[in-house]
């Protein structure tokens, strides 16, 4: 599991980046300033560094640069000043994209992608393991392990149980949950998907509860523990 430090002092940039990159498996920490972010550097290692340039105590510009003296961690950069000036600046100092706010959640987790697979990273790449509390995720080898013991499903229970956790936090429709899981060919009961459900819950033990019912439209993933 790859691990991101986010640098930022405003809290929703923080909650959106997090809640996005943690459907993507990253393992997040977060700081509101840029000397936080260098002290965070030099405790722990990390994949990717998500910067902001103006932060109260310490400019990002100056945190990459601190940073760079004792470990080499690729940053991208994220700013409300969009100047060429700026971004050249920002290259100069040694950062490896940069951004400009406001921006799409969905074209940063690619950029962020795209840095940590030209570096190497140093974890197993999250589109190959997702966690969620102690459920685990194994996608190439189809492994679900629940607090550690492998736990065996149905390739129909396998398939609803990620993708409800890919869309985590979303509300899912029994009708998309059948083309996701089924196809676009299914023309079954949607009753289906109900006692699928019921079966993958029997099977999540202490975190069945993680996945919710959601009255009249279908079910959401939450991490309850």
């Amino acid at each position: 599991m790859y691990k991101i430090l986010i640098a930022d002092d405003e809290p929703d940039i923080i909650t959106i980046i997090k809640r996005y990159a943690e459907r993507e498996g990253y393992e997040v920490t977060s700081v509101d300033d840029g000397s936080l972010a260098v002290d965070e550097c030099r405790k722990n290692d990390f994949d990717l560094i998500v910067m902001d340039v103006m932060m109260p105590d310490m400019d990002g510009f100056t945190a990459c640069k601190k940073i760079r003296e004792f470990k080499d961690i690729p940053v991208l950069m994220l700013s409300a000043r969009g100047t060429e000036y700026d971004k050249l600046f920002g290259f100069e100092v040694g950062v490896d994209d940069y951004v400009t706010k406001p921006f799409s959640p969905k074209e940063l987790m690619a950029r962020m992608k795209v840095i940590i697979n030209r570096h190497g990273g140093t974890k197993t790449n999250p589109s190959e393991i997702i966690k969620v509390g102690g459920i685990v995720i194994d996608k190439l080898g189809h492994i679900v392990k629940i607090d550690g013991t492998e736990t065996e499903l149905t390739a129909k229970e396998y398939g609803i149980l990620l993708y409800l956790v890919e869309n985590k936090g979303i509300v899912l429709s029994r009708d998309k949950i059948l083309n996701a899981v089924w196809g676009y060919d299914y023309f079954g009961d949607d009753r289906t998907v109900d006692w699928q459900i019921k079966l993958l819950r029997n099977k999540l033990g202490k975190y069945r509860d993680s996945i919710l019912t959601i009255r009249g439209v279908g079910y959401k993933f939450e991490n309850k523990n």
